[in-house]
């Protein structure tokens, strides 16, 4: 980087940081300064309303009958008359305005901090050729039938695959179908359904070392959004196997049981187990959830994270690496696959008192990392949901992640994982904002030292 762009690209940057301390500090003052004790009163009157609307949607959740109306209307009726007291103090234009800010802030802070060169590099690409005898499973009924909109069999086809769809009206064991495919001579395995048929047949892939193509034919397919694939053209994956590259990826086991996404464990992995809940979500886990939530069903659990200890939690997730939770935009997403970690996250909200101190206080609600995760649970089988599918698994349940144990063949062309957003660090903002004349990216400076450390860049492609 030359030192005028150098420069330019600094002094970008100390804006941007100034531009987001200055709308945060406007964000935080302008209702305090437009009303005053009022408005300062309005705004403490603020956070009670959220704290009661919590712990009214926790007495919605776990009661049944008036009881539950009752804590419906009142979650419903808080916010609202919260809204309508701001409007008559004449403060809720203020109100909209410090959100309006705020927004600006984060905004800018991120953008100052993305342009210090500290993001993560992507996921390598490895060259390879085309597969000559890749086997395709397709399921007719997922995603709506995405199978027969997009015409994937004979695009599959066309490209040279063996396809294979499932029978609706047989059940099929497609672990069995893909060890038969190996057999047969198969030198890519692929699937198109959701994530908890791609993790059976993704572990067949990487028993065998065979690059697995996921092709995005789910109704969600998390696995395949957080591989940057197309999830609103699912044909468009299958131009892995002319003009593919391959990434490494994890592979998790809950037990003997693989998955790609997450195992649920606690009221989740209770709920799915219900024959109702694919035809009615709401209403199955309105129903089960009271019985769940006091603990009057299901074993309590325990989960060890490494050497930490969670007792009695309602639900423990543990995900094939961590998901985000620091960006709204980008909350539930993974921004790796390949780190060789799993991600933990558990809850545990015994009361409305609990529920409405997760503002203040969200010890009930952890997230961690870790190589390996223990549930214990004090009845012999634990009910979980392995990438939403239902299973029952011999207690205690060990998750554990094989790193980069699946060679995942991707289309060159798509549309790719965005890049995390970076933490909001108000201190390097400030630092940041106060830096004159000199660069505050990381790197070395120019002398004696020799010249400053190019930014991270994605690593190039290279041959097998």
């Amino acid at each position: 980087m030359t030192p005028v762009v150098r420069v330019r690209a600094h002094r970008r940057q100390a804006w941007a940081a100034r531009t987001s301390l200055t709308a945060a500090a406007a964000a935080v003052l302008l209702p305090l300064v437009e009303g005053g004790v009022a408005g300062l009163l309005l705004l403490l009157l603020g956070v009670a309303g959220l704290a009661v609307t919590f712990a009214a949607l926790w007495w919605t959740l776990s009661r049944r009958g008036p009881v539950r109306l009752a804590a419906a209307t009142v979650a419903l009726c808080t916010p609202v008359t919260v809204i309508v007291l701001f409007d008559r103090a004449n403060l809720l234009w203020a109100v909209l305005l410090s959100a309006l800010l705020w927004s600006a802030a984060v905004w800018s802070g991120r953008y100052a901090l993305r342009t210090t060169g500290l993001r993560r590099s992507r996921a390598r690409e490895y060259r390879v050729p085309p597969p000559r005898r890749p086997f395709v499973l397709l399921n007719p009924l997922s995603g709506g039938g995405k199978v027969e909109r997009f015409a994937l069999r004979e695009k599959a086809e066309r490209l040279g695959a063996r396809v294979v769809l499932l029978d609706p009206d047989k059940p099929q064991d497609v672990t069995e179908l893909a060890r038969a495919a190996v057999a047969d001579g198969a030198d890519l395995l692929g699937v198109g359904g959701g994530d908890g048929t791609q993790a059976l047949v993704a572990a067949v892939a990487a028993e065998h070392g065979l690059p697995f193509l996921v092709i995005s034919a789910g109704t969600r397919n998390h696995f395949a959004m957080d591989l940057g694939l197309d999830r609103d053209d699912p044909a468009a994956c299958l131009d892995a196997l002319t003009d593919g590259v391959e990434v490494r990826v994890d592979l998790c086991f809950a037990g003997d049981r693989p998955f790609v996404n997450n195992a649920s464990f606690g009221v989740y992995g209770a709920v799915v187990q219900s024959p109702g809940y694919r035809a009615d979500k709401v209403g199955t886990a309105l129903e089960l959830l009271p019985d769940l939530l006091s603990r009057e069903h299901g074993p309590r659990l325990t989960a060890r994270v490494g050497r930490t200890t969670f007792s009695d939690p309602h639900a423990v997730l543990v995900s094939n690496n961590p998901y985000r939770m620091d960006d709204p935009f980008g909350f539930g997403r993974r921004a790796r696959l390949d780190t060789g970690r799993l991600g933990v996250v558990t809850v545990r909200v015994d009361s409305a008192v609990d529920a409405a101190e997760l503002l203040l206080d969200p010890s009930g609600f952890a997230t961690t990392t870790s190589h390996d995760v223990i549930v214990y649970a004090d009845a012999p089988e634990v009910e979980a949901g392995l990438d939403g599918e239902p299973v029952t698994l011999p207690a205690p349940v060990r998750c554990r992640v094989e790193r980069r144990a699946l060679r995942v063949r991707v289309p060159r062309d798509r549309p790719g994982v965005p890049d995390p957003a970076p933490r909001l660090d108000w201190r390097r903002l400030r630092k940041l904002a106060a830096a004159v004349g000199r660069t505050a990216a990381p790197g070395r400076s120019p002398g004696r030292h020799g010249p400053p450390d190019p930014p991270t860049a994605t690593l190039p492609p290279t041959t097998m």
